[in-house]
């Protein structure tokens, strides 16, 4: 019987640390409720087309919150606000802007489909059941829309509040109006799904 300075055979040591490895991954990536929120997290990851038959609303979404025209309405509607909500001169509400949205845009990729899913999950798979609906359906389409103009609000006013206007608040009429102006670059992005729908 081999000793732990025996050297065993190539294809026997591979064969050991190869079952070794399955079983550290099997343990890893399938136990315990944080692994699998990391699953989801890396499933988002994947470029748009492997989602293939699986996708959801917040999905297609974000892939129209890319397109030029979107930003753009986001980058004048939201500078007006900025200038006009914040008081702010216009070289600073410029740089503001486009900060605020440049940091949604790149959190966005990841959070608008999270919070899909997690739509998706609850209550979204209750109210599939109750109606008999499938995922693309009316209330869903409207949480998609409602989340995410949330997402870009919470992420963008974080921003505004960290380094161009320390007084702005969550609980505020400003964070309301805040809303409006991305449910104009959202809205546009909504309307051109239906105008023009998203190939896979």
């Amino acid at each position: 019987m081999p000793n732990r300075h025996t050297k065993l055979p190539r294809f026997v040591s591979w064969g050991l640390k190869s079952y070794a490895f399955r079983t550290f991954v099997w343990r890893v990536m399938f136990q315990g409720e944080m692994v699998r929120k990391l699953l989801i997290f890396l499933f988002c990851l994947l470029p748009t087309a492997a989602y293939a038959n699986v996708v959801w609303p917040a999905l297609y979404l974000e892939t129209r919150l890319f397109s030029w025209w979107a930003i753009s309405i986001g980058l004048l509607v939201e500078f007006l606000f900025v200038k006009w909500i914040f008081t702010l001169p216009i070289k600073k509400a410029s740089i503001a802007t486009i900060s605020a949205n440049a940091v949604s845009a790149i959190a966005g990729i990841i959070l608008i489909p999270l919070a899909g899913i997690a739509w998706e999950l609850f209550p979204g798979s209750l109210i599939n059941k109750v109606f008999s609906w499938g995922t693309f359906n009316p209330i869903t389409w409207g949480a998609t829309f409602f989340l995410g103009c949330l997402v870009n609000g919470l992420l963008e006013g974080a921003v505004y509040r960290k380094w161009f206007f320390p007084d702005f608040r969550f609980k505020s009429k400003a964070f309301l109006w805040l809303l409006a102006a991305n449910s104009l670059s959202v809205g546009a992005a909504f309307i051109s799904l239906w105008l023009k729908p998203v190939q896979l």
